[in-house]
């Protein structure tokens, strides 16, 4: 039986990231969407550019009775709330708060993309899901996140922190 729920990634590498990770822990909490459990931490070799410092992440299952689209709304607000500026694609930030998985939905908007169209690409997101969630099935593909994990062609470095 695989398992169901709504999955969020979270990433910093500017300022304090250990506390840019527990603040939006507490501004998710404070806005109805409640941690059910947590990855690792884990330090993160930057995507798409090298040229910056290394991410911090980790991946949440969280319960919220919110629909996708208003859980967007939220951690946009959120991400706004916490200093982030989107400037420039794969930049710096202080925090970035991506929707995962919501269940078994497939949502295809065009603010709106779950699954996370990039996530069985990206070690950073595999390894901290497969963690809390090896045997939740892709909606899309079909394969387990551990599988995904297994199959992922990134080499990017994944370390515990």
């Amino acid at each position: 039986m695989s398992e169901q729920g709504i999955y969020l990634l979270l990433g910093t590498n500017l300022g304090d990231r250990k506390k840019n990770i527990e603040l939006a822990h507490h501004h998710l909490n404070k806005n109805g969407i409640s941690r059910v459990k947590s990855s690792l931490l884990y330090q993160t070799a930057p995507w798409g550019r090298d040229d910056q410092p290394p991410y911090l992440n980790q991946v949440i299952e969280v319960k919220t009775v919110m629909n996708p689209e208003k859980l967007l709304s939220i951690i946009l607000e959120i991400e706004e709330r916490m200093g982030r500026v989107r400037i420039e694609k794969w930049g710096n930030r202080t925090i970035d708060i991506d929707i995962l998985l919501y269940g078994d939905q497939v949502i295809d908007k065009p603010h709106l993309k779950v699954p996370h169209p990039e996530m069985v690409g990206r070690r950073f997101t595999l390894q901290p899901l497969a963690e809390i969630a090896p045997n939740m099935l892709h909606p899309v593909i079909g394969d387990t996140i551990r599988k995904l994990l297994e199959k992922c062609p990134d080499t990017l470095e994944v370390v515990p922190f």
